[in-house]
């Protein structure tokens, strides 16, 4: 680590909603920075205006205030350093542009898309470069005289780097050691285009670094093959002192299969890739986000984190944003790729939603009940998550094995409190739970319990108990499993007493004559 205070950068584009992949990406940058005591930019690459999409950039800035990931400066938030969108620094491209031509390591070429085509045609795995530049229509093929008459003539153009062959590239990379490319390989790529007056990736993202004093690059794996050429460009302008570490993160792989997670991936096993829900503007089509189907942010960062690093066995995996900042080490992320398990995403919700206060599920619980046409109180509704939050839910799955696990999401709950809102109408006589509990003689013991429960002036939990055991042990009954019955229409639910006191007297008696008239 030099003397320079970390500065970081995360710089998506604003060609759709953010990829989960990106959430990622920004929050070991976010985890570095706050570890180093740095600061984190937030830089908008907007310099493709092809592929710019209508919101976007809102969708970004909404996408990381709803994770807890601050930014220091950058869009929306100001500093020193800016603008931070580039389309808005043109001005200040063209500069380095031109210095680049000034010094003979860059140069102008009109080939038209029509003649790369038909060059691509002619030679096979065509890479304009050293041995092809020649036969290309550019500043070093053509007269000086012809290239200025055909920039007065209005001709489109682009800049590509100069690439000298047979050097040896060294990336020192924080994750993958040292990395040495031969520069033969690289190919001249465009810095900039004249069609709309903006740089292209790679040159913006140079500048941009070297002037906001960036000092790592943490970026995804598919970045790499890009670092040997922003080496050069280090080089060229002469900023090597300056120049950032750079540390290529793993790639996040599909659940099942090979290859790099997608949105397909999210969407046949049922699991979002984007953190917000995501209204596309131009096919209307709606994508599922993490935030809408119920995931806590700190579930998904405590997740995410541990996607391509961890802390070591002796730590747990449930770690707060503090923990993961004092624990986090770039030198310790995997090369390999991190499979994504949307399973264990789901498991870091429930451990994250069950030690929430019972009032903070009201909200989500409030919205669910409206949605069924059910008001109730938030005292009700905090009871109804104390008693039922860590309950399991039994379900079948694709291949029609019955399973069970446990409440991961508020929506989960519904299923296994609708009773509490909703008295059963009717209940079904096959079912398991009743056959095996419900027989003859059940309802005159249902009758006697009704008029013990009718005589009970204390109708809380304490109240109920005191009386009903004793009459119980007279008696010699175990009525619990058919007063369920009576009360759930099935074999779930709460601490007996616990939902009679929460349904009140009046509630209880009622649907207890109900299952007396309905199996007699």
């Amino acid at each position: 680590m030099s003397d320079r205070k970390v500065r970081v950068r995360f710089a998506p584009s604003p060609t759709g909603p953010l990829h989960i992949g990106g959430v990622r990406t920004a929050l070991y940058n976010y985890l570095f920075a706050r570890q180093h005591g740095g600061d984190m930019i937030l830089r908008i690459e907007d310099t493709d205006s092809t592929r710019f999409v209508p919101g976007a950039e809102e969708y970004i800035i909404e996408s990381f205030k709803w994770l807890g990931i601050q930014f220091d400066e950058g869009v929306g938030i100001g500093g020193q350093y800016g603008p931070y969108r580039q389309s808005e620094r043109r001005e200040i491209y063209k500069q380095y542009v031109n210095q680049l031509l000034d010094a003979g390591k860059a140069y102008v070429a009109f080939d038209t898309p029509e003649e790369l085509d038909a060059k691509r045609k002619e030679i096979e795995n065509f890479q304009y470069d050293a041995t092809t530049r020649m036969q290309m229509r550019n500043s070093l093929s053509l007269s000086a005289s012809e290239v200025e008459r055909l920039i007065a003539e209005g001709h489109q153009y682009v800049v590509r780097f100069l690439i000298e062959p047979g050097r040896e590239v060294l990336v020192d990379d924080i994750i993958r050691g040292e990395v040495i490319i031969n520069s033969s390989i690289l190919d001249d790529k465009v810095l900039y285009k004249s069609a709309d007056q903006l740089p292209t990736y790679h040159l913006a993202n140079i500048v941009d670094d070297h002037l906001m004093e960036v000092t790592h690059v943490i970026r995804g794996e598919e970045w790499l093959p890009s670092a040997p050429l922003h080496v050069l460009l280090y080089e060229a302008f002469g900023w090597t002192d300056t120049m950032p570490r750079f540390a290529h993160l793993p790639l996040l792989l599909k659940p099942v299969g090979n290859g790099k997670l997608s949105k397909r991936d999210g969407d046949k096993l049922g699991f979002p890739v984007f953190p917000l829900e995501w209204h596309d503007p131009k096919s209307g089509e709606v994508s599922s986000g993490y935030r809408e189907k119920g995931y806590l942010p700190q579930a998904v960062v405590n997740f995410l984190a541990l996607l391509g690093w961890n802390p070591g066995n002796d730590h747990s995996e449930v770690l707060s944003m503090e923990e993961l900042i004092q624990l986090f080490d770039l030198g310790k992320c995997s090369r390999n790729g991190a499979r994504f398990d949307y399973v264990k995403a789901a498991w870091f919700n429930h451990q994250y939603l069950v030690n929430q206060p019972d009032e903070a599920w009201v909200p989500s619980l409030q919205k669910i009940l409206e949605e069924n046409g059910i008001v109730s109180t938030p005292e009700k509704m905090a009871e109804v998550v104390r008693m039922m939050k860590l309950k399991v839910i039994e379900y079948t799955d694709g291949e029609g094995n019955k399973k069970k696990r446990n409440i991961s999401f508020v929506s989960d709950l519904w299923p296994l409190v609708r009773f509490f809102f909703v008295a059963p109408d009717s209940i079904d006589r096959e079912d398991k739970f009743v056959r095996k509990n419900w027989k003859e003689g059940t309802a005159a013991e249902m009758k006697q319990l009704a008029e013990v429960l009718s005589g009970i002036e204390d109708f809380s939990v304490e109240g109920q108990k005191q009386v009903v055991d004793a009459w119980t042990e007279e008696n010699g009954m175990r009525p619990w499993n058919a007063w369920r019955i009576c009360l759930v229409g099935a074999g779930q639910g709460p601490d007996m007493y616990e939902l009679s006191a929460f349904l009140g007297r009046e509630e209880t008696l009622r649907r207890m004559q109900f299952a007396i008239d309905t199996l007699g």
